[in-house]
Formats: C-alpha cells, structure tokens, sequence
C-alpha cells in the first residue's frame, strides 16, 4: 500500500522523489521520508509523520545536502503507528545503509530475537527496521549490497518491496521484490524504480516490470536483475499509455471532482477498438480462442470492494447473455473456502491497480486449480495481468482519489465487453440484438456526459444533508450492487453511517431502521426492463414513506410512477435496463464527494484508507 520512488542519475534528486511521491500519495499518507546519498559520500534522511506536505515543510526548514542517488517513501502504517520513528527509510550498519518498504514481513518478530541477541538495538517498532539493521548486518558479511539483499529476501517471509542505498555504493539502488509491485523506469543516463509507474511517468514514458521473486540493481547508466536464486532475469520494456498531466489536478478543487467528470472518456476509452463492425470484439479474448470460451460452464468474478460491485453488476449482464451459471466471491474469502475449480471454470479478477494482494492469491489459486483465468486491470505490466492468461485493460487513465469513480465504471464497461464477446462467440444472443447492446453501449459516455449536468443539484443536497447522521440506499437486480457502492462511498468520505440494501429485503429485517426523516436513496429499475421489478420497487417506496423516510430518487427519464412518491428525483437519461448502472452511480459519487466536502473533509486521501492494498 505505501509508495515508494527511486532515482539514480544527474537531475535534482530530492525533487525527483518528493514529485514521485505526491503522485503515489494515494497509496498511503500516515508519513514519508526520504534518503539521499551526497556526492561527498554521505547518506542524508528526513521523514515525518503526517501527510506529505509535512515533509516538504520540514525540508525546507532543514534543507539536506544535495546528492544524485535517493529514495523516497509514502506509507501506509502496517507495523506500529504513524510517528517520525516509525517512518521510512530505517538505517542499518551504523547510519551507512538506509532502506524503504513496502508491505508486511511477517517472520520479522524471530529475526529482530535473533539481532537483539548480537547487540543490536531498535528505536522503531517496525518491521521494516528489522529488515534494514539484517541487510547491514549481511552486507558487513559480504560486502556487496546485491548480494546481501539476494541473501537478505530468502530469510524472509510474507508480503514486501524493498529498496536499499549504502554510502559504499555512490550510484546505486539496490531493490527486491516479493509478492508487492515495483517497476522500473528507463531514463537516459538515469533511472527509476517506483511501486507505479506514477513515480517516474512525468521523466520517461519507457518502464518495465519486476517480477516476483527477483532482485533489481539500477546505476545511471545500467539496470541488472536477478532471480532470488541469482539467475540473471531479461527485462521486458513498455511504453507508458498516459503522461503526467493526466495525473494533476488541472485546476479541479481535487482529484475526485476530475475523475467523476472523466468518467464518459472511461467508458469510450475502454470501448474503443473492442466494436468491430457492429459487434463487440475484444481482440484480448480472441487470441484466447472460442473454443476455450465455449469450452467454459461456470465463471467466478473474483474482487475486493468496489471492484466487487462491478462484478455483481457484471454478473447480471454475463449470465444473461452469455446464458453461463456466474458468481461473484470476495477474493479474500475465495481460496479460504475450497471452492470447487475445474478446467472449465473462467475465473475473471477484478482489479484497478493489479497488484491487490487478495486477487493476486485468488488469481493463483484458481490457476493452480487448472481454470482458465482473465483479469480487467487499469495498470499497464501489473501483476494479475501478467499471472493470468488473457487481460482486458479498462483506459480509464491514472485515478488518484483513493475513492474510484471512474475506474469503477471502467470496470462495468470491461464486463460488459467481456459478456457480449463470449454471447457472440456462444451464439446465445442473436446478431441483431448483439448490434443493438453495440450501439448502446458506445452511446454511454454522452449519456454519462448529461449525468454530469445534475451535479450542481446534487452538491446543494448535500450541503442541506451535511449534518445528517446515516444514509441507506436501495436497489433491486442491477441497481443493488449500485444501492452497496453507494453506501460505500458514502463510508470511504463522509464517514458516516451508510448501509446499502436488495429493496427486497426491506421487510425483512431493514425497515427497522426507517425512523421519520432518515433519507434513503432509491436506484429505481426501468420499468422497460421489467415492469414487475419496477413497480416492486414502487412498492418500497410507499412502504418507507409510510414511515417517515426522505426519499431521493434515482430513475430514468419520463418514470412518471415514482414521482408522487419521491421527495427527490434525479433522472437519468434512457439507455438499455442492462447499462443504467453505469449512468444511476455517478449522482452517487457526486453525492458522497460533495457531502463529504460539505463537512470539511479530504475527498481525495479519506482517513485510514490507501488506494492499493498490496497486503493480506
């Protein structure tokens, strides 16, 4: 989850890693700090607890001596509370060798017994401190750094990337990687390692990935990797798909605002080049081959939060149309509950980043298991795409906002791609309703566009509903996984109260919470859908405002039946029943953004949270 960013080379390192760092800020902001090797041989570090900024604050007043070697680090706290101490980097052999890292070491308990009985001793109640006092305690050993942290890595267990600089070793980084992304950045006479490629996209557009279980060593004008066993590995390179603007703000109020309004170029990004002729083709899936997609009888959407949203509305539209039995499982739950996994199993894994370390494992699992396995990732060289064998990329672009908006919608346009691919491959769905969903779905994104127009309505909403205590939100079919999203949203920024509910379920044990005034969010079904389901809902709503609920809305154009019963409509405009999710969820990203600036808080870094959860 924390964010880590190194460079070697001639330009102004400090800022080469302080700019690395505030575009992964989103992957942790509990502290940061950074470490630079002076051209006089000397080894520099400032951190501080506290977002960012406090850092930038602090080297100002107490400037370090300028160097060409550094690394810097964003965290997210795993191991002992958010406090200077705490912060990254950790010295080891006496102040010479500072170390960053990210996620958990789990054997580092039985380690740091073993470095207390040789006289060492700890300021840090860190993990990450147990690994740097063992790598200068192994570099005194061997003395050679790329050997010590290969030694170091196979002592190790659990979830990490690490990155080590040491006085002896002027233009050196040395770094690992294990079950935790880290990528490196290709640069002319410099070079660059960062969890993302966020780190370094602003200097060069040429990366490449760092595969499990290997050992990287960058100087200016070298990159060397090796196996944890010392095989020497080949890197393969890729060019960047966005450049660094696309990661600021552009003069927004934050990156969450920016985003929602990106959310109609998610969806034409992901949908482009996959209509061919009418039909939707993913050219992904086609190098799979049809007879593996006809050969498939059941399909398990793997996912964590949000993503998981997108899979259930995901798995309404492929079970429809691709007529297969699908289900959607919380990656962490997945391989815990020995799922039953046949070669005819496709299991799809949901991720923005790629590197969610619950999917990961899922992904692995089921491939152990010999099923087929497709990942909808937004991260160019992840590594889910890269453990699974076919990837459909969602181009919904950088998202920074810890909260997703657009990648989520991203999400539902990939399942969606994927669904109509595998009906057209099947023959499920006959061709001229398969060119239908074809011309609706890339008719999404100027319907999208007019959501956005609702905006100015929803913030004033919010601000009269910034003291409220709790929101629930209700859905039925495709709009309950959107009714859970939005109470999720509502959880990750206002920090209040938010439950979302099946409208079925109400009577069933939820009405209990309807109390005079308690405002509920209604995502109302097309009655072109199905006019039963509709007037269900209807139904729901009669039933708590016959006890005293504020209800709001949200239903297509021209739904004249929902309107003596709601106090408030947000009408979204027609498209097919299977595509409105897409549609009825951005009034509630708006919503909960809007609320939670409305009390005060930070819609881009909310408390506790990080955007890429990297550890189990």
């Amino acid at each position: 989850m924390c964010g880590i960013v190194g460079y070697v080379g001639q330009q102004d390192t400090l800022a080469v890693l302080l700019g690395g760092l505030k575009r992964q800020e989103y992957r942790g902001y509990d502290s940061a700090g950074v470490a630079i090797l002076t051209d006089g041989g000397m080894l520099e570090t400032a951190k501080k607890a506290g977002k960012l900024q406090a850092l930038v604050d602090l080297l100002q007043a107490q400037p370090l001596v300028p160097g060409h070697t550094g690394i810097g680090h964003t965290r997210w706290a795993t191991h002992g509370g958010p406090t200077d101490v705490n912060a990254h980097p950790h010295l080891g052999d006496e102040g010479k060798l500072a170390l960053i890292h990210n996620g958990i070491i789990e054997n580092f308990a039985e380690i740091k017994v073993e470095l207390l009985a040789k006289g060492y001793e700890f300021e840090s109640e860190t993990d990450t401190a147990v690994a740097a006092v063992l790598l200068g305690d192994v570099y005194r050993e061997v003395g050679d750094l790329r050997e010590a942290m290969r030694l170091v890595v196979n002592r190790l267990e659990g979830a990490f990337t690490l990155l080590a600089v040491h006085t002896d070793a002027p233009h050196l980084i040395v770094a690992a990687r294990h079950n935790s992304p880290l990528v490196i950045g290709l640069g002319d006479g410099e070079n660059f390692l960062g969890s993302d490629v966020a780190a370094f996209v602003e200097y060069t557009k040429r990366a490449a990935a760092v595969g499990q279980n290997q050992v990287v060593a960058i100087t200016p004008n070298s990159v060397e990797v090796i196996g944890f066993d010392g095989t020497p590995v080949s890197i393969e390179e890729y060019e960047i798909a966005w450049d660094a603007s696309a990661s600021d703000k552009g003069g927004w109020s934050s990156f969450m605002a920016k985003e929602i309004t990106e959310n109609p170029d998610a969806v034409a990004n992901t949908v482009r080049g996959r209509v061919v002729d009418g039909l939707v083709q993913v050219p992904e899936l086609t190098e799979l081959g049809d007879d593996v997609l006809n050969g498939i009888n059941r399909i398990i959407l793997v996912a964590c939060g949000t993503a998981s949203y997108a899979g259930m509305v995901g798995a309404y539209a492929i079970e429809q149309w691709a007529r297969i039995p699908v289900e959607v499982q919380l990656s962490h739950e997945f391989r815990y509950r020995d799922p039953v996994i046949t070669p005819e199993t496709l299991v799809i894994s949901i991720s923005q980043s790629g590197e969610t370390m619950d999917t990961l494992m899922a992904v692995k699992y089921a491939r152990e298991q010999g099923a087929r396995t497709i990942s909808v990732c937004n991260t160019q060289g992840a590594t889910i795409p890269r453990e699974s064998d076919a990837v459909v990329y969602t181009h919904a672009g950088p998202e920074v906002a810890v909260a997703s908006t657009k990648a989520f919608v991203a999400q539902i346009t990939a399942l969606y791609l994927i669904g109509l691919h595998i009906a057209h491959s099947k023959k499920t769905v006959d061709e001229k309703e398969l060119r239908r969903l074809a011309t609706d779905l890339q008719a999404l994104p100027a319907k999208v566009t007019k959501v956005l127009e609702t905006g100015e309505k929803i913030a004033q909403l919010a601000k009269w509903m910034s003291d409220t205590p709790s929101v629930l939100f209700l859905g039925r079919h495709v709009g309950y996984p959107i009714a859970l999203e939005g109470a999720l949203k509502l959880k990750e920024l206002a920090y209040i109260h938010a439950e979302g509910f099946a409208a079925g379920e109400l009577k069933h044990g939820p009405i209990a919470l309807i109390d005079h005034g308690q405002p509920v969010f209604v995502i109302v079904p097309s009655p072109r859908g199905s006019a039963l389901i509709h007037s269900k809902v209807v139904s729901n709503i009669q039933e708590i405002r016959a006890r005293g609920a504020r209800v709001i809305a949200i239903a297509e154009q021209g739904d004249a039946a929902v309107l003596p019963y709601a106090d408030e409509v947000i009408q979204i405009p027609l498209a097919d029943p299977m595509f409105e999710p897409i549609l009825a969820v951005v009034p509630l990203q708006i919503f909960a953004m809007e609320l939670a600036d409305a009390k005060g808080l930070d819609v881009d870094q909310p408390r506790n949270l990080a955007k890429s959860v990297t550890v189990e």
